[in-house]
């Protein structure tokens, strides 16, 4: 199997002659290994190509450029095909500048088909050609050199089989009417991956947010943008700045000098002696933003009974279709959209494309 010899890619040369091996397939998969621990933006340690029948591991920390790269992900004479893909999206843009188009996600191709909709590659393997896959280097430091055996052969074996498994699932989806699906999916998700965070929606994301009154969830607001942007200029994940457990307690707490932010026991005092004379007045000043705040508030009575008569009609849907219930509406998708049809706002993209004349139709009927 390709996986047992692949080719290590280390210099511009190498890059070269695999580039011309690329450029004579019409479908080639792709995969990415990374490490994200300490970091706002992953580090790429290894980009693997197969055509199937070879697999290349690029190595992005020995290579000055991969613009070679960036040329094939944009080729548009060449599908690349990935698994589970959003991560390496993201990865990709940031590190390569490109994004795979046109893009196949065998994941998402497997949840049309009735499978689950967070089925693993090693899962997906074993359920279309019952081959067991090493797990065992999942997390490994992609970006510390030399990689060993294990974790090249691990590397290969997470790629050559995706031209196989795309050939696979076109057909059995294009026998179900289901492959515009698959493509309406690809384009959102790259839509997706170039969304840009905003860091003053950044509280949304805090766990537990939707508790605190309204003073205090303009504060986290003030709290949680800065937080975004100090991780994104100095390149460090968003809990070693400060934890949303911190943002959390400062917002109830609303400290008024640095010592009596040293007081809080939830937030480490190392981020108090390096941002405390910051959030202060982030925290003074938050009180002056009378900008709207987005709606985290539980759904009323006649709200609640919509959300239960939609989930009824995904269930009946999904089952109708043999998919999985999530792979058209969860249920935070359908509280998202009975606010957006209370609030008089746009109906989300999510309940576009394909899912409309299918479903999104009659949950807005339920929802008006």
């Amino acid at each position: 199997m390709a996986a047992e010899h692949p080719i290590l890619v280390e210099t511009p040369t190498q890059l070269g002659e695999a580039e011309q091996s690329w450029n004579g397939n019409k479908v080639l998969g792709i995969d990415t290994e990374f490490v994200r621990e300490r970091t706002y933006r992953a580090e790429l340690g290894l980009v693997q190509v197969s055509d199937g029948e070879t697999a290349w591991l690029v190595d992005p920390v020995k290579l000055e450029s991969l613009d070679t790269l960036q040329q094939l992900l944009s080729n548009p004479a060449i599908t690349k095909v990935l698994h589970s893909g959003s991560e390496d999206l993201e990865v990709l843009l940031n590190a390569v500048g490109s994004l795979p188009d046109p893009l196949v996600d065998t994941q998402v191709a497997c949840a049309m088909l009735g499978q689950p909709l967070q089925m693993g590659y090693h899962t997906t393997v074993q359920w279309l050609f019952d081959i067991e896959v090493d797990k065992e280097q999942t997390r490994s430091n992609w970006c510390k050199r030399p990689l060993t055996e294990r974790q090249l052969h691990y590397a290969a074996m997470d790629v050559v089989l995706l031209p196989e498994m795309y050939a696979i699932l076109k057909a059995r989806l294009e026998e179900k009417g289901r492959w515009t699906w698959l493509q309406e999916e690809a384009a959102r998700a790259q839509d997706n991956a170039r969304r840009i965070a905003e860091p003053e929606q950044a509280y949304m994301r805090v766990s537990g947010a939707g508790r605190l009154d309204e003073e205090e969830l303009r504060i986290l607001r003030s709290l949680a943008a800065w937080r975004e942007t100090t991780a994104n200029e100095k390149n460090l994940a968003r809990g070693f700045v400060i934890s949303d457990a911190g943002l959390m307690e400062l917002a109830r707490a609303k400290p008024v000098s640095a010592q009596e932010a040293r007081r809080l026991e939830g937030i480490h005092p190392k981020a108090l002696d390096r941002y405390a004379r910051t959030l202060i007045p982030l925290i003074e000043s938050a009180a002056d933003d009378h900008s709207p705040l987005a709606n985290l508030d539980s759904l009323n009575g006649v709200q609640r009974k919509q959300l239960s008569a939609m989930r009824d009609l995904v269930q009946q849907k999904a089952s109708e279709l043999e998919v999985e219930p999530a792979l058209l509406a969860s249920r935070r998708e359908l509280e998202r959209l009975i606010q957006a049809v209370s609030e008089g706002g746009d109906i989300p993209e999510r309940f576009t494309g394909w899912r409309k004349s299918i479903i999104s139709d009659d949950l807005l009927a339920i929802c008006r």
